[in-house]
């Protein structure tokens, strides 16, 4: 008897077959003496939509919400249909004993096994693989350490809860929307409140109002120290106070009330999880967090060179503390040697900021596998995140930063003056980053410690208490108060993860799908809300734009998975809210103006044309309600692909001159001089390619290349 192994993709189900010694190759499966291996390809079960409860739920008519069903039912995705016969024509075969779930291990990935056991009608037993990197050690330790399926229960009715949530409150609520105010209108359980923090960040920096300041300054010759008032503040709103305040100072004696020094370390910061990666990546390379997260799936699947990616733990177990030389001994080429061998010589020092059982949840934190590295087979986006995590990995084991810090206290005209400053003593685990660690990056709880960084560093003489000083100047220096900035995705993904919104594995799919439904829109670092964006967070229940209501509902479902709350409960919460949901937008009162009218007019009724974005490009749709002209808007497309999505890329011109943009992945690629002319390597291609084409005469290659040769004089 033989066991059936699910595994989520292909790719991965060829690995573990390899593993496995399944040499036989099906169009849809491996076999082997002891086991066959399968693939979802992604979902292939999905929960039913509205017209599979009721035909007239095809035609979108706000009198036919809520749609509530009593008992949620499932159906297998048209897409890929062929996969999914392809497993439940294995799932009936006599000579299979189980199944072994080796689909992701997380929530997402339980629940798609799940269903597609249902779907097939699987009565046999069933066990799960849970590993969390894809090396063949890790594989062959995983089937030997196979884990009862009931094990994993709680976790998929945590898992059923958010989706048929998610169903409830999305598709009624986006329906409902759409149909009461007449236009494409998306809303949902976290992707609201995550548009409703973007624009109240708007609405700070609308009201924000500048004032100019003054902060005042002594310069002692070898540092400065500033003043403060009584209540700790150094900005001067009041240009005449600080005139008059550095007019008190000026010609007078200065002497060192205070001097205080302090020994001072700092830890290395904690290992990554997915959110605090893609912060790092976001503030250091610009990638967003959905870049971030594709380009881990590679290393993580494609390379083996990292564990599992979707993690909201940033320790380790103390059961891969015996690991820890192997993984940094196959890491030890390139820049990373010189750092790694003086570790590896004596024992690693393993603290409780390492490793913590009991801050590791379902998943340990993202480190590098034991699989040998070669850099040279990466790409640079691989490279640049692979090394953000072998650096992290590396500072674990290294000792804490030490440094001595300095505080004076100047007394001068009867006013106190301060200067901080401090002397590296040892630069500890920094020297993982060989000096370009980023003192903005890795906030969270380790942020307080690294904030202090940011202080003015400076020198200072051999002091002592009551020391005179020479004062050379007293000064002012005038600024601006700033408005708050806006969001970027890192700062974004802070506040998510603060608030409890969503999950390491969903909060990019939730950012990029507020770009796509263009409620925000990026500016280059920056997230700001559109016209639609802003109108309908206004049109929007208050219940549904709060981050506390959805954090809540999303700790409701972690109680689920540890068994310490009900699914019944929470789905008739989920119901009740539905329903309430839905009867405010019906009863509303509000407006929605169109946010994208153009200037241009419809040739049929003379209305203005609105510009809608979809899947295909950008339509001229007609912005009166009886008029269905519309038309595709032409774009100056490239033959440039972008290196992202490999769509073509759109020309522009800007300030720095022609350039080639992909506005869904925020990619910009600068043409060169002269930009519409050939570039060398496109044109050696196509001189080769005419030269081969002889039968239409053999001078269409010289032709060619004196058509060219014209152009560039």
């Amino acid at each position: 008897m033989k066991s059936l192994v699910l595994a989520e993709k292909p790719s991965v189900a060829r690995e573990i077959a390899r593993v496995l010694g399944c040499r036989t190759n099906h169009k849809q499966y491996f076999e082997g003496p002891e086991y066959v291996v399968t693939w979802a390809l992604g979902h292939l079960v999905g929960l039913a939509e509205p017209e599979d409860y009721d035909k007239k739920y095809q035609t979108w008519r706000l009198e036919d919400l809520p749609m509530v069903p009593e008992r949620m039912k499932l159906t297998v995705l048209r897409e890929s249909a062929h996969q999914f016969k392809a497993v439940q024509h294995l799932s009936k075969r006599q000579d299979l004993k189980e199944l072994i779930i080796a689909t992701d291990a997380a929530r997402e990935g339980e629940l798609l096994a799940r269903w597609i056991m249902q779907m097939v009608k699987w009565n046999k037993p069933f066990r799960r693989l849970w590993i969390s990197s894809q090396t063949d050690k890790a594989i062959r330790e995983g089937f030997r350490q196979l884990k009862p399926g009931s094990q994993f229960d709680r976790l998929y009715e945590s898992a059923r809860c958010r989706a048929e949530a998610d169903w409830l409150i999305g598709l009624n609520v986006t329906r409902a929307l759409t149909c009461k105010f007449e236009t494409p209108l998306s809303a949902g359980r976290v992707q609201t409140p995550s548009l409703a923090m973007i624009m109240d960040r708007e609405q700070e920096i609308r009201e924000f109002r500048s004032q100019d300041y003054d902060t005042i300054f002594a310069d002692f010759g070898g540092f400065e120290a500033a003043w403060r008032g009584k209540n700790g503040d150094a900005r001067v709103f009041d240009e005449q106070a600080a005139q008059a305040t550095v007019g008190r100072l000026q010609g007078k004696q200065a002497v060192v009330a205070e001097l205080k020094k302090a020994a001072k370390s700092e830890p290395h910061p904690l290992a990554y999880d997915l959110t605090e990666l893609q912060r790092d990546a976001n503030r250091r390379y610009g990638f967003s967090a959905k870049q971030t997260s594709n380009v881990l799936q590679r290393l993580y699947e494609q390379y083996k060179l990292v564990t599992y990616p979707r993690t909201d733990s940033r320790y380790l177990s103390s059961d891969m503390t015996s690991t820890l030389p192997e993984r940094l001994d196959a890491m030890a080429v390139g820049p990373y040697a010189a750092l790694v061998r003086p570790l590896l010589r004596s024992k690693l020092p393993v603290t409780k900021r390492i490793v913590d059982d009991s801050k590791v949840t379902d998943h340990h934190a993202i480190i590098p596998t034991d699989e040998p590295l070669r850099l040279a087979a990466l790409s640079s986006d691989e490279r640049k995140l692979y090394d953000l995590i072998a650096r992290r990995f590396i500072s674990l084991f290294l000792p804490p930063v030490r440094y001595e810090q300095m505080t004076i206290v100047v007394e001068m005209g009867g006013e106190r003056l301060y200067a901080k400053g401090r002397t590296m003593l040892d630069s500890g685990w920094r020297k993982a980053y060989e000096d370009d660690w980023d003192d903005a990056s890795s906030e969270g709880e380790d942020g307080d410690a690294r904030s202090s960084w940011k202080e003015e560093q400076q020198r200072f003489p051999s002091l002592s208490q009551g020391d005179r000083l020479n004062v050379k100047r007293v000064f002012t220096r005038r600024d601006r108060t700033k408005p708050p900035a806006r969001y970027t995705e890192a700062t974004l993904l802070t506040q998510m993860e603060k608030h409890g919104l969503g999950t390491p594995a969903t909060r990019a799919d939730i950012i990029e799908k507020l770009v796509s439904s263009d409620t925000i829109e990026r500016q280059g670092s920056s997230l700001q809300p559109t016209g639609k964006g802003t109108q309908l967070i206004n049109l929007v229940s208050e219940q549904l734009r709060s981050p506390e209501l959805t954090a809540e509902w999303e700790r409701e479902l972690e109680r689920i998975a540890r068994g310490e709350a009900r699914t019944s409960v929470f789905m008739t919460h989920i119901r009740q809210m539905t329903e309430q949901l839905v009867s405010e937008v019906k009863t509303s009162a509000a407006e929605y103006k169109p946010h994208n009218l153009t200037n241009r007019f419809c040739p049929e009724c003379g209305s203005r044309l609105m510009e809608r974005k979809g899947k295909r490009g950008t339509r001229l749709i007609c912005s009166s309600k009886s008029c269905e002209y519309k038309r595709s808007e032409e774009k100056n497309l490239s033959n440039r692909r972008c290196p992202q999505c490999h769509k073509k890329m759109e020309f522009k011109i800007g300030k720095a001159g022609k350039f080639v943009q992909c506005l869904p992945c925020n990619i910009t690629e600068k043409l060169e001089e002269g930009g519409g002319k050939v570039r060398k390597r496109e044109e050696r291609q196509l001189v080769k390619q005419y030269e081969k084409q002889e039968p239409i005469g053999n001078n269409l290659g010289e032709l060619l290349k004196a058509a060219l040769s014209k152009q560039d004089d």
